[in-house]
């Protein structure tokens, strides 16, 4: 991870989490930027940025935070990017390129797009890389390592400035691809945000059984339902939002699962063991194609035990 000089002058982190601290950690392994400046909305956060050293400077307000960066990361929840949007919109410097790290993106376009002035160029982006764990201490400069970062810029819009971009992500070890914000989020809507709100229903129905103490719960999980916790331990406020703005591409990924799920029942219900045979070699492929892709690892432990951060979105 190492460039030949800053691609970028100075850069802003609006939302100093998971996301934003690895950006840093990576720019700064990478001599990516000449100067990174922090924003938090609390005070606590803005001091454990001050205090870990992941930002040369830490704004009390997004506005002085993104005066006179080249690159401004609206890595807040998807909910409120459009408030941040119209606070820092009259401090942007021209030429200044804005983008963001939601996992949804038309919501993400219609929010931003509208405060982003004339000589500004916004290019909406998608880290696919995440852990459990949230703040400005759980950030580490290889989060994004093989994982894919996703771009869908915006017809008409500024060629070099996704480029340059692209150069930025491409450093941090990510593979980059580009499509338009609906596409996004249906393909989102199947890989991510379906599955966490099935985790959370699955961690949700072993609460609310009651024939199941908790102790067994926990002393007795098998490593579907201990992945099932870990995804459910990620940031509330981030996956509401992410329900409320992408919950067209949600509802429909939703209702396929449940005629799925129907599909299951009835199987299990009559006996039917060469359908259930045949539906699990068939779904076993595509964990094949995710270990082959180099998205995942084969070992038991998924790769999770002994490193220092899990991997997900």
């Amino acid at each position: 991870m190492t460039a030949a000089a800053p691609i970028y002058g100075r850069v802003a982190l609006i939302g100093l989490g998971l996301i934003a601290s690895s950006m840093a950690h990576a720019m700064r392994a990478g001599g990516l930027a000449g100067h990174i400046a922090g924003h938090a909305r609390t005070a606590e956060t803005r001091a454990v940025a001050l205090d870990i050293g992941i930002c040369d400077s830490v704004h009390d307000t997004a506005a002085e935070a993104v005066a006179g960066a080249d690159l401004v990361v609206l890595a807040v929840p998807v909910g409120a990017m459009g408030a941040v949007a119209a606070e820092i919109a009259p401090h942007l410097a021209p030429g200044a390129t804005v983008t963001d790290v939601g996992s949804v993106k038309q919501a993400v376009i219609e929010a931003v797009g509208p405060h982003i002035p004339e000589g500004v160029h916004f290019v909406p982006g998608h880290p696919i890389a995440g852990t459990e764990h949230s703040g400005p201490r759980s950030g580490f400069a290889t989060l994004f390592r093989n994982r894919w970062w996703l771009l869908t810029p915006l017809p008409g819009g500024d060629g070099d400035a996704v480029a340059r971009l692209r150069r930025l992500v491409e450093a941090f070890g990510a593979n980059v691809d580009e499509m338009d914000a609906p596409h996004h989020d249906l393909v989102l809507a199947v890989t991510s945000h379906t599955p966490h709100l099935i985790a959370y229903t699955m961690v949700g129905v072993a609460d609310d059984l009651r024939r199941v103490t908790d102790s067994e719960v926990i002393k007795y999980s098998a490593a579907g339902f201990r992945d099932f916790t870990r995804i459910a331990a990620s940031d509330p406020v981030m996956w509401r939002d992410v329900f409320l703005t992408n919950r067209e591409a949600t509802l429909d990924i939703l209702g396929r699962f449940t005629e799925e799920l129907f599909a299951l029942q009835r199987a299990i219900r009559l006996g039917d063991g060469p359908h259930l045979h045949a539906y699990f070699t068939r779904t076993r492929a595509i964990r094949r194609g995710i270990i082959e892709a180099g998205q995942d690892t084969a070992a038991p432990d998924f790769g999770r035990v002994g490193a220092a951060k899990g991997q997900g979105d």
